[in-house]
């Protein structure tokens, strides 16, 4: 079976001060059939190029979102791309834009949070896949394949204090597992 072409875009808007983004992209965006992307970089102003984005989608098999996950939500780059790039007639509905049938969703993401926080009674009140879905529905509605998240909790920017953060060392060992998934993945 052929390996599948990766498009990674990663939103982040502001990567310097990225301890856990910088070192996952710095695991990843040299594999064989990655394209590896900063969304922030490319549209400072938030003027997509619709056709552009939609071109490297139909391009690839995977499509992967990376981000810090914000107010249970995305960086707000990545709803403005949603809103504009899977647009009716492309994405959805099913049997008119299907541009994306068959196609995998991988969300990457950070936290600042640990993972404890994101049960039912934690601090966050639900679970991480119980956030996610809104991209889950998302991927379903664009006739895609949902993948189990990838999820890196406890990332916090150096400086601040009160809150249990995970090291660098934790953060590459969750990197070079990231890095395994995509350099042995296969489409079903």
């Amino acid at each position: 079976m052929a390996k599948p072409r990766i498009l990674i875009n990663l939103f982040h808007p502001n990567m310097n001060r990225s301890r856990g983004n910088i070192i996952l992209s710095e695991a990843v965006r040299d594999l064989t059939g990655v394209t590896f992307r900063d969304v922030y970089a490319e549209y400072p102003d938030f003027n997509i190029t619709v056709q552009h984005e939609q071109q490297l989608l139909l391009e690839n098999d995977l499509i992967v979102t990376q981000h810090p996950f914000y107010w249970y939500s995305c960086p707000s780059l990545l709803k403005e791309w949603e809103d504009k790039v899977l647009e009716q007639g492309f994405a959805y509905p099913p049997g008119v834009g299907d541009k994306l049938n068959g196609k995998h969703w991988l969300s990457v993401i950070t936290t600042g949070g640990p993972q404890n926080a994101y049960r039912s009674g934690g601090f966050n009140n639900f679970t991480i896949s119980e956030l996610l879905r809104p991209f889950q529905q998302t991927a379903t509605l664009c006739g895609m394949k949902w993948l189990p998240p990838v999820v890196v909790h406890s990332v916090l920017p150096e400086g601040i204090e009160g809150f249990k953060n995970i090291s660098n060392d934790d953060i590459q060992q969750h990197a070079r597992a990231y890095r395994a998934l995509l350099d042995g993945y296969v489409m079903e």
